[in-house]
């Protein structure tokens, strides 16, 4: 249920958008992880001035540093980059392949692959099917030359990054079970708010121009929720389900972003899905009762 909780959360990150037109994405992923590194710090300070908290080891904050980097503002900044190299669909596909290799490459020793294929298999049918429904839905005019493929390759090494954030990062809360979450969240969020601030300040608009920016106030409160919301609160789930179960499972949870993020689209545009994508959402599910089935 954390899990799919923090699923449910990371969805509301592809609406955010719309909520605040206007606001470059790079000003709202900046934003969001500004608000998550303010929060995360206010959290540690106070846990640490009541006794509840303590301050990271070095060893401690740099491993939250480069983890930070691999989930959110390393893996943001390569995705960016390969959207303005290689258009939204191509890098989009490759991003919907995460499930898979966590999948494949956090499978539990004890779990047999006969027990892993079913999952495997439907999941895969999913993102295949998700894949042609967005490539037929999508009018992104597909760059040409050695800029696009430049951007497959920075698309691949998003993938990467976030795969290895992911199998990582429940390796070390398994081995590291008397750190508490919300101080290892937090950890991970005060790395994320420094690098924001550094992302805004190479790729950002001017401050005064945002200051301009007509509906600034609507702007800051998506920035605001997701903050809290889609990173925080989401983050802490994600690491509460990464400690009590495998990070091929926690993969398989994944395609819980995908599912939430086109209701949210519902809600918001009134995109009703296409037929593909409803065949997708069905067999997403049944590949998630199976990898559950299959773990237990």
């Amino acid at each position: 249920m954390a899990g799919l909780a923090a699923g449910a959360l990371w969805g509301l990150v592809f609406v955010a958008p719309a909520l605040a037109p206007g606001l470059l994405p790079v000003d709202l992923a900046a934003g969001r992880f500004a608000v998550f590194g303010l929060v995360s710090l206010l959290i540690v300070s106070v846990g640490y001035f009541r006794g509840r908290s303590r301050m990271p080891t070095w060893r401690q904050a740099g491993t939250a540093a480069l983890l930070s980097a691999l989930g959110f503002s390393g893996y943001y900044l390569l995705l960016v980059y390969a959207i303005r190299d290689a258009g939204v669909a191509v890098p989009t596909m490759i991003i919907g392949t995460v499930p898979v290799w966590v999948m494949l490459l956090g499978k539990p020793v004890g779990l047999r692959w006969r027990g892993l294929v079913p999952g495997l298999l439907l999941t895969l049918m999913g993102v295949a099917l998700m894949m042609v429904a967005d490539s037929a839905s999508s009018t992104d005019a597909r760059p040409h030359g050695w800029v696009f493929w430049r951007g497959v390759l920075y698309g691949l090494l998003a993938m990467a990054s976030w795969v290895v954030f992911a199998i990582l990062n429940s390796a070390w809360l398994k081995r590291h079970t008397g750190v508490p979450l919300a101080d290892w969240t937090s950890w991970m969020g005060v790395s994320s708010g420094v690098a924001a601030v550094a992302l805004w300040g190479l790729m950002g608009t001017p401050l005064e121009l945002l200051l301009a920016h007509t509906d600034i106030v609507r702007a800051a409160m998506v920035c605001i929720a997701t903050g809290v919301g889609s990173a925080w609160v989401a983050t802490m789930l994600w690491n509460f389900a990464s400690r009590r179960l495998s990070a091929g499972l926690c993969g398989q949870l994944i395609v819980s972003e995908t599912l939430f993020a086109l209701f949210y689209a519902f809600l918001v545009h009134g995109d009703w899905p296409h037929t593909l994508q409803w065949w997708a959402s069905g067999i997403f599910l049944l590949g998630l009762v199976a990898s559950v089935r299959a773990h237990r």
